[in-house]
């Protein structure tokens, strides 16, 4: 039997894994210092303005003709601010998602998801509740019509219809027929299936404007 020293796979694997180890492990040369760049571009001065958080921070808009000043967190939405800071309670939480337009509001005029928006983005800006239809407690011309064709039943959807419906009525460019009634109302669900109702009443008050 010789005694000279047998080759296996086995070992030449575990020989190469150890030199390869090895050399993993031997010290790299240091990288050669960067020259300074005297033509790099300065670095660009901060944005002006305050930016908000992570605290209250004040915010001046109007509500239904009277101007408003409150301490509101950057993450509030508006419908908070209506409903829990200043007590106006007729845009209604619902889905609080967007999607069934019970907190309809209107922000210069135009129908926004009072739940979705952040109460800052209305600043400087003019917000419309349903409240703010009526004017010294006599209901509005399109409120009065929702009464007269019973367009309401469980009130759940009637705050952010009507405030859909107003916006429809403001548009002077707009022609209001049966068709752009429901197109105006198609962001509102109302679960009670007064649909009809609702549109009759609206054309009803076109009809009179018209007139």
């Amino acid at each position: 039997m010789s005694d000279s020293p047998r080759f296996t796979r086995r070992g030449l694997f575990r020989g190469l894994g150890t030199t390869t180890l090895i050399a993993g492990c031997a010290t790299q040369p240091a990288p050669a210092p960067v020259p300074a760049d005297d033509t790099a571009a300065p670095a660009e001065p901060p944005l002006e303005g305050t930016a908000l958080g992570p605290g209250p921070a004040p915010l001046r808009f109007s509500l239904n003709g009277a101007p408003q000043t409150v301490e509101v967190a950057p993450s509030a939405t508006l419908l908070e601010v209506l409903r829990h800071t200043l007590d106006v309670t007729g845009s209604k939480l619902v889905c609080d998602r967007g999607a069934c337009g019970a907190c309809t509001v209107l922000v210069d005029g135009v129908p926004r998801p009072s739940c979705m928006t952040l109460a800052h983005d209305v600043e400087d800006r003019k917000v419309t509740t349903v409240e703010g239809l009526a004017t010294a407690g006599k209901l509005s011309v399109l409120q009065r019509a929702f009464v007269d064709h019973d367009a309401m039943q469980c009130g759940y959807c009637t705050s952010g219809m009507l405030m859909s419906c107003q916006a429809l009525l403001d548009r002077k460019d707009q022609r209001i027929d049966a068709t752009t009634v429901k197109q105006a109302i198609s962001g509102n669900l109302c679960r009670c299936g007064t649909y009809p109702n609702i549109v009759a009443a609206v054309l009803s008050v076109a009809k009179t404007r018209g007139a």
